[in-house]
């Protein structure tokens, strides 16, 4: 099981966060360790792990120390902004309980593509892999198009010769949702549906600017 998964992140990155902790501690007169009405048990446990600063939310620092890929490295920040800015519904900069929620389910969906499409189960998607992911979403890309997102997301440098290196999950998921927004701004402009548009320098910006 990939290591992008909430329920191990706590056994790598927060096993010092035992719940006992949490029953004990107090902030501004309340315990934040108790649940909702409601709430899953093992859900509320997995959140209280990540909340290392016992606040009843989630941070961005706090969600990247949580999430490691099946490498070892972490999430990258603007994959976590990313999941920060689809997720923080009330735009107070951090994940409350019901985000988290949410947020948790949306990445073990992601996980399920990933450990479909990485075929060779390396841990990491490569070009053709890659391929097939975003065609099975309906993207059908060109050859140089494919090789460019390779690049840009691979999990290090390029280099002049040779395989680019694979795509971690976290930046998997970035790209394929980076290319779903963008593809989505394009046919909101394509008003003809002819694979054409005509925008101006503005409406440029801001389609690559609302992009994750």
């Amino acid at each position: 099981m990939y290591n992008a998964h909430p329920h191990q992140r706590h056994h790598h990155s927060l096993s010092g966060s035992h719940g006992s902790q949490r029953h004990s501690h107090h902030r501004h007169g309340s315990s934040v360790s108790v649940p909702p009405p409601g709430a899953d048990p093992q859900m509320w446990q997995w959140f209280a792990a990540v909340d290392t600063d016992r606040s009843g939310y989630i941070t961005a620092n706090e969600l990247q120390t949580a999430l490691i890929n099946a490498n070892g490295t972490r999430f990258d920040l603007d994959t976590v902004k990313m999941l920060m800015n689809i997720f923080d519904t009330d735009r107070n900069g951090r994940i409350g309980f019901q985000e988290f929620t949410g947020l948790w389910k949306y990445i073990v969906d992601w996980q399920n593509v990933f450990r479909h499409f990485d075929r060779d189960k390396s841990g990491s998607i490569d070009g053709r892999e890659l391929s097939e992911a975003l065609l099975s979403f309906g993207y059908r890309l060109s050859p140089s198009l494919l090789t460019k997102i390779e690049h840009k997301y691979a999990s290090g440098p390029v280099a002049g010769y040779g395989p680019p290196p694979g795509i971690t999950f976290d930046r998997f998921v970035r790209a394929c949702v980076t290319i779903k927004t963008l593809t989505d701004s394009f046919k909101q402009l394509d008003r003809n549906n002819d694979g054409w548009v005509q925008m101006n320098y503005e409406q440029f910006m801001m389609l690559i600017l609302g992009a994750p």
